[in-house]
């Protein structure tokens, strides 16, 4: 078995000073971290009858579809805004130093559709949140919320307290390698 975390390179003052960057290129490029990466974020779910899983760009697509295979469910992209052709909704989030907005499409949740929010990192939370909103006024009924990684130090799982919240792998403070 693969150990997931030794895939990851940790990049320290990216995108700015004092932060360390934990870039999953390095898992993804490596077909056994990344075949290991998708069964061990799909394994929970395979028996829960997902209908959707959820996920935010860039980096959320790319995990979140490999698990909607794995678990036999579709995949809903959120994006920014003026990225998706039809009708969307938007959610606005607090950054640490602003604003940013998502986008979903109307069509893409129907009420009682039981989804799985799946991204590859767990920070502040603010992110998952957003998409979390977007599903539930699309009528959603949030499964649980998946990482491939969580800052736990950062304390992300307290904007999303009202759900199932796991990760795989958790640095617990910024110098953690």
């Amino acid at each position: 078995m693969t150990e997931l975390r030794n895939c990851i390179r940790s990049i320290r003052d990216w995108p700015e000073e004092g932060i360390v960057f934990r870039d999953i290129t390095t898992l993804l490029k490596d077909a056994d971290a990344l075949q290991q990466a998708v069964q061990d974020l799909s394994a929970p779910f395979a028996e829960r009858d997902i209908d959707q899983v959820v996920g935010a760009e860039a980096r959320g697509f790319i995990l979140g579809a490999a698990v909607a295979c794995e678990i036999g469910a579709g995949f809903v992209p959120v994006r920014k805004p003026g990225k998706l052709p039809a009708e969307t909704i938007q959610e606005t989030y607090e950054l640490e130093y602003g604003t940013d907005t998502l986008t979903m499409h109307k069509d893409a949740i129907e009420p009682g559709t039981k989804v799985l929010m799946l991204d590859d990192l767990l920070a502040t939370g603010g992110t998952m949140a957003a998409c979390c909103r977007m599903v539930e006024e699309l009528g959603g009924d949030i499964v649980a919320c998946r990482f491939l990684i969580e800052l736990s130090f950062l304390n992300g799982r307290e904007k999303l307290a009202d759900y199932e919240v796991t990760s795989i792998i958790d640095y617990k403070s910024e110098d953690e390698g």
